[in-house]
């Protein structure tokens, strides 16, 4: 389940304390809050929202929480992550396994009990020369999951993008 509502595709790995995940927020410009935090920037809650076609990874280890956008990221590049990893899961034989996301995000999982798998997500933010932490690689470990329900966020996930 998500600890986040993104209101645009997401898919969740983790817990509400420590997870990692792929979102395409879709704000909405008639919510009150977009329509505050528009007015505080000086923009219309159009303007605001945005196109909601950008996609972003979000963090949250040990109370502490971040994320970086992905520009130029389309739907197939995250939808092909999570066919990865929904395929590693239902192919699982209760053995560790990588699903690689390229420069920018990797999974090591682990089995973790009866039909659960713990993961360490290797995250590595873009290059920002006016974010002197930009570039600097984060470890998150989660808990451990249940197989069914992950298959079953990432059936969702996957549904969501089509």
């Amino acid at each position: 389940m998500s600890p986040v509502d993104a209101g645009g595709p997401a898919l969740f790995i983790g817990t509400g304390t420590d997870y990692v995940a792929l979102v395409r927020p879709e704000l909405d410009p008639a919510d009150p809050g977009v329509r505050q935090a528009a007015e505080q920037a000086g923009v219309t809650p159009e303007e605001f929202a945005g196109a909601g076609d950008t996609w972003a990874v979000l963090i949250e280890h040990d109370g502490e929480g971040g994320g970086f956008e992905l520009p130029g990221v389309r739907d197939t590049e995250p939808a092909d992550f999570a066919e990865r990893l929904r395929a590693e899961l239902a192919a699982a034989t209760g053995g560790p396994f990588t699903v690689d996301g390229g420069a920018l995000l990797r999974l090591d999982a682990r089995p973790a009990g009866a039909d659960a798998y713990a993961f360490t997500a290797h995250v590595t933010p873009p290059e920002d020369p006016s974010d002197e932490d930009a570039g600097t690689p984060l470890t998150v470990e989660t808990g451990p999951l249940p197989v069914a329900g992950l298959l079953a966020d990432l059936d969702a996930f996957l549904g969501s993008l089509a």
